[in-house]
């Protein structure tokens, strides 16, 4: 991948990652410009098929940018989203996908600095990891 830009999909959720990305935007930070986000209600509602079809449909990376315990939707949440990425991981496996595609981290409404964070390491880690 050392040719191409990373393309990152990243599923945010509409109460509480996504106005932490807009809050990036806001104030100018800047983060790779081949990230595309997808606002859910909960991030427990993410399914695997939309994950492995973002990497069918070209994507080199996705980030669930989860709600944690600050969810609004109930307490499993964090389990719940949990289980789902850990499916997913298995699914990327047995179709030769390096699993470190994939990560998830807990974002809060005002995190727009770790998202910025986040994403900047996710593209450099996905710029060294051979297509």
């Amino acid at each position: 991948m050392a040719n191409k830009a990373p393309k990152i999909l990243v599923f945010s959720t509409e109460k509480i990652s996504d106005p932490a990305i807009d809050l990036a935007g806001l104030l100018k930070m800047h983060y790779p410009p081949t990230i595309y986000s997808i606002p859910l209600r909960c991030s427990s509602s993410v399914k695997s098929r939309w994950i492995m079809h973002a990497f069918e449909q070209g994507f080199d990376g996705v980030f669930i940018a989860a709600d944690g315990t600050d969810c609004s939707y109930g307490e499993s949440c964090v389990d719940k989203t949990a289980a789902i990425i850990a499916q997913t991981h298995e699914m990327m496996k047995a179709k030769g996908i390096e699993p470190a595609r994939l990560k998830m981290a807990a974002l809060c409404s005002v995190c727009a600095e770790p998202f910025v964070k986040h994403m900047k390491s996710f593209y450099e880690a996905l710029s060294k990891v051979p297509a």
